[in-house]
């Protein structure tokens, strides 16, 4: 199947952006030549959102950066010297890449040479839908039949799976996270023997490219095929050893779940599908891939948290809340409702889950109505006793299911003290 000559006029709609047309005629003023490539080309054909806009071109890095800042356009050296500059013209950032091929590779970075030969671009490239470009026009080039695979959404290897894979170990984790989001079907088989092959090699690479990898991977709409198939290759295993033995059934039903709520996809809420509640493990995966104090946070707090019994009443639920924390025992009830469906089935247990994740979601903090302020007011003296004693009434408000109101708490105060002071 041949590529079509033009993109439609609602495939090219983000063509149109005048600043984006702008540094084509810039470009093309200073004799040279740009293409739109990459993903902008192949979600346009697939009619899936347009997000970012990468251009490659015949100049260098340097005739570029001279060419756009002599047209007022700002210019910022992201990746100079791989030959990425970034263009930022409408408020938009643009990455421009000069054409160029690999002299050498070591599995974790490439030395390259710029040249103006675009069958050559392309071959460097990893997988053949990630081959496309098209002009300020819309044409279409298609220099390795990349189209076809993308029509099939068969995600391949451009040549030899693994000669792209030995340049450049990340491309194991590409193959699943771009089979996650675009394909269909079995994983090309080539592709998959050749990532389980290599798959001891993710070890060598940085835990930031990793960790940014699998985030993407995991944030697909539907990775539960792509993270299945890095389960039977091994490669689950290599990327997230923390795993273990644990299984990843749960991460479909979770999945379902999002859909049905018309949710965005968690990627941390789908990590925790397919990981044992143990802090020992989770600690250890925050380290080894240096997640964010955010992101590490919300793994220790789900593994850590203390849950509340299958049978806990909605006021019971509540006390939970208060003192657990809201997110943290979402994220626990939320994991535990899928783990039931997907190895128990619709049992009642999984339905009363269910129904406490909702009751969760819908639940809003209640304010303690006391203040260090409103004792003072009433004759007390400030200071930690005071502070232990602000406790203590929170505890009763609490265990009296948030009812007392500030006068009532302000007589219990007075109580309590006048039992101390016995």
């Amino acid at each position: 199947m041949s590529a079509p000559e033009f993109l439609t006029k609602t495939q090219a709609g983000f063509l149109t952006c005048e600043a984006l047309q702008d540094l084509f005629t810039l470009v093309e003023t200073a004799g040279g030549e740009m293409r739109v490539n990459g993903g902008a080309v192949r979600n346009a054909l697939l009619g899936e959102p347009v997000n970012e806009v990468d251009l490659s071109t015949t100049l260098t890095p340097q005739q570029v950066t001279q060419v756009l800042k002599s047209g007022g356009v700002k210019v910022v050296a992201t990746g100079i010297e791989h030959g990425t500059v970034t263009a930022v013209a409408g408020g938009t950032g643009y990455e421009i890449t000069t054409l160029r091929e690999d002299v050498e590779t070591d599995g974790r970075r490439a030395v390259v040479r710029f040249g103006t030969d675009w069958h050559a671009d392309a071959m460097r490239r990893d997988l053949t839908m990630n081959a496309l470009y098209c002009d300020r026009q819309g044409r279409l080039f298609d220099p390795l039949d990349g189209y076809d695979d993308l029509k099939a959404r068969r995600v391949r290897f451009i040549g030899s799976a693994e000669a792209r894979i030995a340049e450049d170990y990340l491309r194991i984790l590409r193959f699943f996270r771009f089979f996650a989001w675009y394909g269909d079907g079995r994983p090309d088989a080539e592709g998959l023997k050749a990532c389980a092959r290599a798959k001891d090699r993710i070890a060598t690479l940085s835990a930031e490219r990793v960790w940014h990898e699998l985030k993407r991977l995991l944030g697909a709409p539907d990775p539960t095929r792509a993270v299945l198939w890095m389960r039977t290759s091994g490669v689950l295993a290599a990327a997230l050893p923390e795993t273990g033995e644990w299984g990843v059934d749960a991460l479909k039903h979770l999945v379902d779940v999002e859909k049905a709520l018309g949710e965005s996809p968690d990627f941390m809420l789908r990590l925790m599908a397919i990981l044992p509640p143990r802090a020992e493990r989770v600690e250890a995966l925050a380290k080894r891939l240096k997640l964010s104090k955010r992101e590490a946070q919300r793994l220790s707090e789900w593994a850590g948290v203390e849950r509340p019994a299958d049978g806990a009443s909605d006021e019971e639920l509540a006390k939970h809340l208060y003192r657990s924390g809201k997110q943290m025992l979402i994220d626990a009830l939320t994991i535990e409702a899928a783990r039931e469906r997907a190895y128990q089935g619709v049992t009642p247990r999984a339905a009363r889950l269910a129904a406490m994740v909702g009751f969760a979601r819908n639940w809003q903090r209640p304010v303690f109505p006391l203040a260090g302020a409103d004792l003072v007011q009433a004759g007390f003296e400030s200071g930690p006793k005071m502070g232990r004693l602000l406790k203590r009434l929170e505890r009763h408000w609490l265990e009296n299911g948030f009812s007392p109101g500030r006068d009532e708490l302000l007589a219990q105060a007075k109580k309590m003290a006048a039992e101390a002071a016995d």
